[in-house]
């Protein structure tokens, strides 16, 4: 009786389908063609290999400062662990989602969900830093708020 599930489970091993193939049936929502199609799947089929367009080739940053928050390629020299800006003109806070344009031409977005009134200023510097495990937060100088955020542009 102990063989009986070792079988098994050898069977269901080599009966894989493809994830493709069992999406496709669960979508039907006639429950005999949807039985027809998971009938149809072959036993121990390969999933269908995916193959992805080449990325698009960015255009070369100038220096590290530039590319600061752009995640998708790591750099291989040593990123700073925090840049310093103001954003361009008048400032009272932000909010969930909300985007921030730096006078560097960066745009964040608030990813945490918080959100700070700050009293109104005009052209405030700004901090984002690098914490340890590589979180980014935006801190306005003069304000205990900072808020969690990740590069849009």
């Amino acid at each position: 009786m102990k063989a009986l599930p070792l079988f098994l489970l050898l069977l269901a091993g080599s009966a894989c389908a493809s994830d493709a193939d069992v999406l496709k049936c669960r979508a039907l929502a006639d429950t005999g063609a949807r039985l027809a199609c998971y009938d149809a799947i072959p036993v121990g089929a390969k999933p269908a290999v995916a193959t992805a367009a080449p990325a698009p080739v960015a255009a070369p940053m100038r220096n590290k400062e530039e590319s600061f928050g752009m995640e998708a390629k790591k750099q291989r020299e040593e990123e700073p662990k925090s840049i310093t800006s103001t954003i361009a003109g008048e400032f009272q806070g932000w909010g969930p989602g909300a985007q921030i344009r730096l006078a560097n031409g960066q745009v964040w977005r608030v990813i945490d969900g918080s959100e700070a009134v700050l009293p109104r200023t005009r052209d405030p510097k700004v901090t984002i830093e690098r914490n340890m495990f590589g979180t980014l937060f935006l801190k306005v100088e003069g304000t205990n708020s900072s808020a969690k955020v990740r590069r849009v542009q």
